[in-house]
Parts: structure tokens; sequence; C-alpha cells
């Protein structure tokens, strides 16, 4: 099982564990190796573990183990915290200190659940969340699913999860929260930007099907609506192009909106259908020199009498922001809507025991130009962030007609 899920793992470009809140995990690569930092030298031999740095003393962290074994006394007597316990939270608290929302070890419990999470036995509220400004964050929720239903919005900051202050909690322990069983109910205390005070959201879990992609037609415009970049992206948005085609329509709307991301090889296919051989889409940048180009496959099926506008809001992330990204600098498609999310690194799983995880933040993407996806996400050609006063339209309908009407002129 674990050899599938890291052959499965190594094909995805995002979206992060959280991604389990609605049954799929989108984040790329697998890296498997020993960094040096310790040495253990037999299982279960603690006093073994020595440091393999000159720069870090250890007798502090000894020195605490031997005081709680010595005088730590359990509010319970039916607690029973064993060694190995404490090594895996000794490990979860070295992960923290990296102060990286995405980077983190999965103790057996945890990895189960990730384990079980890769195979989609589970239901769920169907929305991405992150961490922005070290808060808790609504990414995207996902059309059709129980969050977008009961009004969750992106960019929503969880303030509690059924009364748990999220302060200080980490993704994964958070997605634990939410995630549960089809029929059970989860309450969500947000806050949302223009709101005075937070207020409850109550979520019904439920089984998650996402649909993919939609198009129609309006105004003379063909649109097509791509709502993850799943496995079966590529080919639907295939069939899509082939129905644009087929319409005799030169001008496209790709609405990415709300689209949280997915494979990474979804967006390097879709962003192939537009662009000539050999053009850079993304480039993994590992930090130390090392970069990683993935290029366009060269479908490029359309002439230069192609009008394009890309659709992105802030929860436009991974995959979303590499195709539009890509598609903007190599001048392929403008882009309109509001700064997208900003999830630009790349997660590799590390098995650590048969039991346990890391889950580690290895490389960021860049766009063709070299910028950071990270660092802020990827600002529009069009900035439409507001709709005029007076108007009662909302935003995401005054983005689709403001592009409609751009596409007509």
């Amino acid at each position: 099982m674990k050899k599938i899920v890291r052959n499965v793992l190594k094909n995805i470009s995002f979206l992060s564990i959280t991604a389990i809140l609605f049954g799929a995990v989108f984040f790329g690569g697998y890296f498997i190796g020993n960094k040096g930092g310790f040495t253990k030298v037999s299982v279960g031999n603690f006093n073994s573990i020595t440091s393999a740095s000159t720069d870090a003393d250890f007798d502090p962290f000894w020195k605490v183990w031997d005081l709680l074994e010595e005088k730590y006394i359990p509010a319970s007597s039916t607690i029973e915290i064993g060694n190995q316990e404490k090594v895996w939270g000794a490990i979860s608290g070295l992960v923290d200190s990296y102060n990286d929302p995405y980077t983190n070890f999965l103790p057996p419990k945890e990895n189960a659940d990730f384990e079980t999470t890769i195979q989609g036995e589970f239901s769920g509220v169907g929305m991405e969340v992150g961490m922005e400004d070290d808060i808790l964050t609504i990414v995207a929720p996902l059309k059709g699913t129980p969050s977008e239903k009961a009004g969750v919005e992106s960019g929503d900051k969880i303030i509690a999860i059924d009364g748990f202050i999220t302060q200080n909690m980490s993704i994964d322990e958070a997605v634990d929260l939410i995630r549960g069983e089809r029929g059970t109910e989860v309450t969500l205390t947000i806050f949302r930007e223009g709101t005075e005070e937070p207020f409850d959201v109550n979520i019904i879990r439920d089984v998650i099907n996402i649909p993919t992609i939609d198009t129609e037609i309006k105004d003379d415009v063909f649109i097509i609506s791509l709502y993850n970049f799943s496995a079966n992206a590529s080919t639907d948005f295939r069939n899509a192009l082939i129905e644009f085609i087929g319409s005799g329509k030169n001008k496209m709307i790709l609405d990415l909106r709300g689209n949280p991301g997915g494979f990474l090889n979804a967006a390097v296919d879709i962003s192939s259908f537009f662009l000539p051989a050999g053009k850079v889409i993304v480039t993994e940048d590992f930090g130390d020199g090392e970069q990683k180009y993935f290029r366009s496959k060269g479908h490029d099926i359309f002439n230069d009498n192609l009008e394009m506008i890309i659709l992105v809001n802030r929860g436009s992330a991974s995959a979303s922001e590499i195709v539009a990204g890509a598609l903007k600098e190599h001048g392929v498609a403008q882009v309109l809507g509001t700064n997208t999310f900003g999830k630009g690194s790349v997660q590799e799983l590390v098995p650590i025991t048969p039991e346990t995880s890391l889950k580690v933040t290895i490389a960021r993407w860049l766009t063709p130009n070299g910028t950071s996806i990270s660092d802020g996400g990827l600002s529009p050609d069009i900035l439409i962030d507001k709709v005029p006063e007076g108007s009662e339209i909302e935003l995401y309908d005054y983005q689709l007609q403001e592009a409609l009407r751009i596409l007509n002129n």
C-alpha cells in the first residue's frame, strides 16, 4: 500500500493534507533519504540517540525527559504515556519549530488516516484550508459540497472548530476535527473580512462528489469552468476544447475561481494545449541552486486568433496558479479578478517507520518569469475586487460580466 501511495504522490502538485476534507490529496513529489541530525543506534534505546551536529546541545532535552520521568503525575490514573509516544511528540515539536504549516510529522494514527484519505474512503465537508498569517483560512469551498451550501467563502478565518480554538493548531489537527462521518455536524466559528464579530456556520458532513468541469456559451464567448485539477481533468478539458472548436467561437473564458488545485500533470497537460513544445510552464526551485523545469508538451492547438481571459480569485491556488501564471506570462491570456491564494510550495512524503511519515516542504513553484507563487500569489492583469457602488450584482458575477464585456469589445 505504501509503495502505491508513494507512486501516486510523485505526480501531485499541492494541495497539502488539507485536501482530505473532501477525500483527495493534492501535493507533490516523494523524497527518501537521511539528512543527518540524529543517529539512532537501536530502536527503544533512547539514550543512544546522539547529535550528528556540533552546534546543538541536547542536554536540556534529556534533562527535561528525566525530570518528567521522575516528577510528572498524570491528571488521571487512566492516562498512560509510553516512551514511544514521547518520541513522536518530540519529533512533532522539532517539525513544528520550522514554522511551516505544510511540513508535518504523521504519527501512527494520523499516518493511517492519511492512507485512508488516499483511498478516499470517508466523507467530509468539501473545502480546502491552509494557513494565512498563521491563521487557519479557507482557501476555497468546492462546488456543490456541504461547505459551499453552508455559505463559507474563500478567505474566511476559522477561529474555532466545535468550540476548540484553532490558535496554535496545526492544519492536520484542524482537518482531523473537521472531517467525520456522513450525516454528522461540525460547527465552524468564522471571522470574515467586513464583519464585526465571528459567527458560527453549521455544516453537515457528506460524501463528496466534485464535478470537474462545466461549459457554456454566453454572448458569443465559450466559458470553461474548471473546478479542480483531478486525475480526469486533462481528459475532461480536452473534450471541452473539442466542444469549443466545434462551436466555431474564438473567444474563451477559463474560470479558475475557487479552484484549489490538484495534479501537477493535469496543470502541465492543460497548459500544453495553448503553448508550443518546450515552453516553461512552471519551475520547481529547491532553494540550493537546483531547479527542475516542467515544459509544454506542445499540443498548442490554437492559432493566434484565440482571445482568452482567465478568471481567478482568492480561492485559486496551486495548479490554478501554475496554469494562470504560465498562460499570462507567455501572452496567451489576460488574467482578471483578484490576487490568488499563493500556495506554491511542494511537499514530499517520507516514510520514517512502517507506521509513521514526514510530510516536508522541499521546493517552491516559480512562474516562467521566475515569480514565486508563494510570495503573495499571482496578481491579475485586470484587478476587479469590488463592484460599482450601488450595484446589486455579486462580485463573482460582476467579474464574469467584465470578462465578457472585454472580449466582446
